[in-house]
């Protein structure tokens, strides 16, 4: 199966590119938005909450005192200090102009008020206004403006609006651009990955995902596949030479009993077929034995297993398991030395760590000659509980240690020995369910197998 090349448009990086650029944007604008508030509708506000008590003022004087009034207060007010800059404008019912500090007339308007541009000439330079002006009329159709100047408001607002206009427009195109290369570049590391993924489906099991040394969640996620792979390829090439021990072991017992059963077929005298029926039961219970322990192991690593989980005591089922193995060693011409410490309980399953040890046990005598010693040994550690088996056998190469709990392997030095080269396995199969730690080494002569298991609270 062609996986699809990487789409960076369409990638979920990519898109979460545009989504922060889409925040950066509301952020960008809800900023803006505090600021226009700030520097534009506050201030207006303080303008207008000045120009109405002022239009009250006048409006009222004119309507008691009449124009000429009027225009005093309307100098007067022109000529004080203040913040902001006064202007204004009487105009008479007939448009004609009666008095203004304006250079030309505002324009008409249905809202009292309004924001209105001209230029006055200080000293002969031009000078751009912007006043806010309200509009009071009066019933004999005479029309009162009354302004401030708010030309640094104006200033604010376009400068606002310019920043607002142009910080989205550059967020938003930083954003594509940005999400754009970051997609990119991620849509090239996912293609390596799926490219390796494409290799390992067709069968290439030495593919690995290329690791660049940054570091990165890329790296951590290549190193973790390749480890993958790494467990992977070492599974089937295990179950591959399973699959080639099993048929070997098969091979002999089955061939056998044909035989056994051809000549069964031929022969004549009772004794014969006597001895022949012997035969293929001895090598149909062989090949039974093998099956039952392949199936206990798969069993155990597969957890179809019903774990019991009750406190056992150790210290007793490994004295137990060397009583068991006591008289075989004394007929073998063995010594079998037991040195087990008192008191000591785990958690697990009893007859499943009885099999274990026996098994260890069982390993060191099948391997030592006549004279030889086998020790099996119980101590109490931090935390945990050892029990070590050695024996002074041939031992194993330290090439082959790592295979020695694989099913069906046997060593060179013990291949003449008689068994299954399943023991161990299931050893291994027990351990790794009760989180134990199972490990050899040798120790000239000999090998030492030491089982250490979490030792009940």
């Amino acid at each position: 199966m062609r996986l699809p090349a990487f789409r960076f448009t369409r990638g979920m990086t990519f898109r979460h590119a545009l989504a922060y650029s889409a925040w950066f944007v509301v952020s960008y604008a809800a900023m803006g938005a505090i600021a226009w508030w700030v520097f534009v509708t506050t201030p207006l506000a303080e303008v207008r909450a000045t120009i109405l008590p002022e239009v009250e003022t006048l409006s009222a004087l004119y309507e008691k005192r009449g124009v000429d009034a009027l225009l005093d207060a309307l100098d007067t007010r022109r000529e004080q200090p203040a913040k902001r800059r006064a202007f204004h404008a009487l105009v008479a019912p007939d448009g004609e102009w009666i008095t203004a500090n304006m250079p030309a007339p505002p324009p008409l308007v249905q809202s009292p008020w309004f924001r209105f541009e001209f230029e006055t000439f200080d000293g002969g330079v031009a000078r751009e206004n912007e006043a806010y002006t309200y509009e009071h009329r009066f019933p004999d159709g005479t029309r009162l403006l009354i302004a401030r100047d708010t030309e640094d408001v104006d200033e604010r607002e376009e400068l606002i609006g310019q920043a607002i206009g142009w910080g989205t427009a550059v967020a938003l195109a930083l954003g594509l651009l940005g999400g754009a290369l970051t997609s990119r570049a991620v849509g090239r590391r996912i293609d390596a990955i799926a490219g390796t993924a494409e290799r390992v489906m067709a069968g290439d099991l030495s593919g690995r995902v290329e690791v660049r040394g940054t570091g990165d969640d890329f790296d951590h996620l290549a190193e973790t596949l390749n480890a993958m792979l790494d467990r992977i390829e070492n599974l089937i090439q295990s179950v591959a030479r399973v699959s080639d021990s099993i048929a070997h072991e098969l091979r002999t017992p089955l061939a056998r009993i044909r035989a056994d059963l051809e000549e069964l077929d031929g022969a004549g005298d009772a004794a014969t077929r006597t001895a022949l029926i012997v035969q293929a039961n001895e090598s149909a219970a062989r090949l039974q034995s093998t099956f039952d322990a392949l199936l206990r192991i798969a069993r155990i690593e597969a957890g179809r297993h019903a774990l019991a989980t009750d406190s056992v005591n150790l210290s007793a089922l490994v004295g137990d398991a060397a009583e068991l193995y006591a008289p075989g060693a004394e007929a073998g011409a063995l010594h079998l030395a037991t040195d087990v410490a008192p008191g000591i309980r785990v958690r697990g399953d009893r007859d499943l760590l009885f099999q274990a040890v026996t098994n260890l046990i069982d390993n060191a005598v099948k391997y030592t000659p006549p004279g030889g010693i086998v020790r099996v040994v119980l101590a109490r550690e931090p935390e945990r509980a050892r029990i070590e088996v050695t024996d002074d056998g041939p031992g194993v190469d330290t090439a082959d240690l790592p295979r020695i709990t694989e099913r069906f392997f046997r060593a060179p030095a013990q291949a003449a020995a008689a068994g299954q080269g399943l023991g161990l396995a299931l050893v291994e199969a027990v351990a790794r369910c009760h989180h134990a730690e199972l490990g050899f080494r040798n120790k000239s002569p000999g090998l030492a197998a030491t089982l250490r298991l979490p030792i009940a609270n």
